[in-house]
């Protein structure tokens, strides 16, 4: 395991308003360790969030991007996604328009898309530089379908199908899934499985009452348990405090997790969130940052809402701790060319592929 960081011999009580000079001596003494292989403790990561003022908080994006590229290198994990299965999901999560509970405005609903349907997309994606696609489905999870469904050995069939037609990886999001059935999709070449924590646990019950955090958590540990990786992050955005976003952070470096989705909440229309306000650019920026900080070997993956929120600054989260993204379109809303995002990379110096996986010999899976 790795070891906790210290306190620093010249301890920062209040980072907000300690000089420039202090703040970047102390961000530099603190990346260093990181980079040296020492993790960051709770305290220290709750300094972090203190930082406020656009030179400061920028000042911290330099310190992460020298985590990243330290820890990580310049290659960009590329992965796409498609919904196999939208809409009447039997779970409330408040920023989620696939819910039965508060359908969004202009949310699609459809049942399982058949195996040549699902190619299609996979196809495209490998086409548009994709390395890894994605099938995900609405719903609790596959742990609660009916025995008399074939779904799941669908989407198994399906899986090698990808393999053998393709040559992207194939992942999947189904929700919950016993032990037992991540083997299963192991045997057929799944290697990553996205199951997001969302929130901390603090301020989970806040956006989600039919299922429990710990519910989220057990399926990353069956996960685990086989051998898949664990692609699970969370949500920026909907109300949590800084806090809640140090524990969350916390929570999967404690799970081990391989690679992180980070979400910036893009209110849609009919949700309890969709009167939320998004983040401001510079908070985005500063959460990635955060994350970065606490998470040094992760894939972290700008996901859904970086287009919304980011505009023009979405170059900017990729030297400040972003190491992956999701190209195409999202669930429900649509995302940028991938010939956009191609052009974005180019323009600094980064390269589109897999990224180094933490926690193996082998840098890629």
């Amino acid at each position: 395991m790795v070891n906790t960081i210290s306190k620093p011999e010249q301890k920062v009580n209040n980072v907000s308003t300690d000089s420039n000079n202090s703040l970047a001596v102390w961000l530099r003494e603190l990346s260093d360790r990181i980079i040296d292989g020492e993790h960051i403790t709770r305290e220290e990561a709750l300094k972090i969030t203190t930082i406020e003022g656009e030179e400061n908080i920028l000042l911290l994006c330099e310190n992460a991007d020298r985590i990243r590229q330290a820890c990580c290198g310049n290659v960009v994990d590329l992965c796409s996604i498609v919904n196999v299965k939208s809409g009447n999901c039997s779970e409330n999560c408040s920023f989620c328009s696939q819910s039965v509970h508060h359908q969004g405005k202009d949310s699609p609903v459809y049942g399982l898309k058949t195996e040549d349907e699902i190619l299609e997309y996979a196809k495209a994606a490998e086409a548009a530089g994709a390395k890894r696609f994605c099938l995900v489905s609405q719903g609790r999870g596959v742990k609660y379908n009916s025995p008399k469904t074939n779904e799941f050995a669908q989407i198994i069939s399906t899986v090698r199908r990808i393999i053998e037609e393709t040559n992207v990886k194939p992942c999947c999001a189904l929700g919950e899934i016993t032990q037992e059935q991540a083997q299963q999709l192991k045997e057929a070449g799944v290697t990553r499985y996205n199951h997001n924590l969302e929130a901390s646990a603090n301020f989970y019950e806040k956006i989600v009452t039919t299922h429990t955090w710990q519910d989220r958590v057990d399926t990353v540990k069956n996960l685990k348990a086989v051998g898949i990786q664990a692609c699970t992050g969370g949500i920026m955005g909907m109300g949590e405090s800084w806090e809640d976003r140090v524990d969350l952070a916390l929570s999967l470096r404690e799970l081990e997790v391989e690679s992180v989705p980070i979400n910036l909440l893009n209110p849609r229309e009919g949700t309890p969130l969709g009167e939320q306000n998004k983040l401001t650019p510079l908070l985005a920026l500063k959460a990635i940052a955060l994350f970065r900080f606490i998470l040094p070997q992760q894939i972290l993956r700008y996901a859904g809402g970086r287009e919304a929120v980011m505009g023009e600054w979405q170059k900017k989260g990729l030297i400040s701790g972003i190491n992956a993204m999701l190209i195409g379109n999202y669930l429900t809303t649509l995302g940028q060319s991938p010939q956009e995002d191609q052009a974005m990379l180019e323009s600094l110096g980064l390269e589109g592929g897999e990224a180094p996986v933490p926690y193996q010999n082998e840098s890629i899976v």
